[in-house]
């Protein structure tokens, strides 16, 4: 079984709960979700999120191409840590399958996340392509912060 691991930290300028509910609540999460060319119907994301509790997503592409993720979520301790699984690392099969573990730290301006990826049944290659994937969603995430932020500053405007 071929393994891989790797880590990606940014920095987000918005508060570490705001950051936690992008990842835990399906209509934030349906936001950023994915690459540029899909979209990811709010509707079609199930977040369970809780130890052993499911979470699930669909990303539609043209012509009503699909491709659902799924996996189950390890550890919750919210604001700060998720542990999730993408397939299942536990009885993979051919497929690849992996544990995420992300954790939010406040800093001075925001929060910094880290993103660790360990996965099973993957090679190299494979790896570098999931990486690329999730610095692809992570722009995406910090847009979606962004925007989040400008709605809160006109929404507390007397």
């Amino acid at each position: 079984m071929k393994t891989a691991e790797y880590e990606i930290v940014r920095d987000f300028a918005a508060q570490r709960e705001q950051v936690y509910a992008a990842w835990t609540r399906p209509e934030r999460f349906a936001r950023w979700f994915g690459p540029r060319m899909f979209t990811t119907p709010a509707d079609r994301v199930v977040l369970d999120v809780r130890p052993g509790g499911a979470w699930q997503a669909t990303l539609v592409g043209e012509e009503g191409f699909e491709v659902t993720l799924r996996g189950v979520y390890r550890e919750i301790a919210g604001p700060g840590r998720l542990v999730f699984t993408t397939g299942d690392p536990d009885s993979p099969g051919d497929g690849p399958a992996s544990v995420a573990t992300l954790t939010l730290e406040e800093c001075e301006g925001g929060t910094t996340m880290r993103f660790h990826q360990f996965g099973v049944n993957t090679d190299a290659e494979h790896a570098e392509q999931a990486r690329a994937g999730w610095l692809e969603f992570f722009d995406r995430l910090a847009e979606h912060l962004a925007v989040q932020a400008t709605s809160s500053k006109v929404s507390a405007r007397p």
